[in-house]
């Protein structure tokens, strides 16, 4: 395994803060499981406390985990856009998702990356990274290492550099009720 990828997971593993691509745009997280850490990257972010943030995961079975039954035309949705660019959005299991990563709420983002290093750090650490862009709340999203804030830059443990393959935000669709409904159209169409 690449060295890079090998300090990311030892950093998110103890607690840590890390900066790494994705396929869409970079990325900022810290493993799900981990209040302080969860807390700290809010604070580093300026985010609103009551605006969740989405999580990215290594398999449908992660996702399992941490939501409620994926109903089976959902599941299909997975098979057919993962990874890839799709943030969907599902009832989740309340215990084992921070309230901070809901918002308050009882439902979160998933997303699997279509990019083999974020990948990596998400299977090697066994559980999901929060995944919003590396930017400070309501800043530019950061496409390529360049566009990275300096002032954010200095705040994290480590940075995986890298490249984002689409340069634009996933689309984002809510599937916790019928019809679903898709709140940000973004890298991909989805058809259903």
């Amino acid at each position: 395994m690449d060295k890079k990828i090998e300090k990311a997971i030892e950093i998110l593993k103890n607690g840590g803060i890390v900066i790494f691509p994705t396929d869409t745009a970079f990325g900022i997280g810290c493993r799900i499981d981990d209040e302080n850490a969860v807390k700290k990257l809010f604070e580093i972010r300026q985010r609103p406390r009551n605006k969740a943030v989405p999580v990215l995961i290594s398999s449908i079975d992660m996702a399992r985990e941490y939501t409620k039954q994926i109903p089976q035309d959902v599941e299909n949705l997975m098979k057919e856009y993962w990874p890839g660019a799709l943030t969907i959005i599902l009832q989740c299991t309340e215990v084992k998702v921070p309230k901070l990563v809901r918002g308050g709420g009882d439902t979160l983002g998933v997303r699997m990356p279509n990019h083999v290093a974020t990948l990596n750090i998400i299977k090697n650490l066994g559980v999901p990274l929060l995944g919003p862009s590396a930017n400070f709340s309501g800043a530019k999203t950061p496409y390529k290492f360049k566009d990275l804030d300096i002032d954010l830059v200095k705040l994290v443990d480590y940075i995986v550099e890298g490249e984002c393959l689409l340069k634009k935000t996933s689309t984002v669709i809510d599937c916790t009720k019928k019809p679903w409904k898709i709140l940000r159209s973004g890298a991909i169409s989805v058809s259903f």
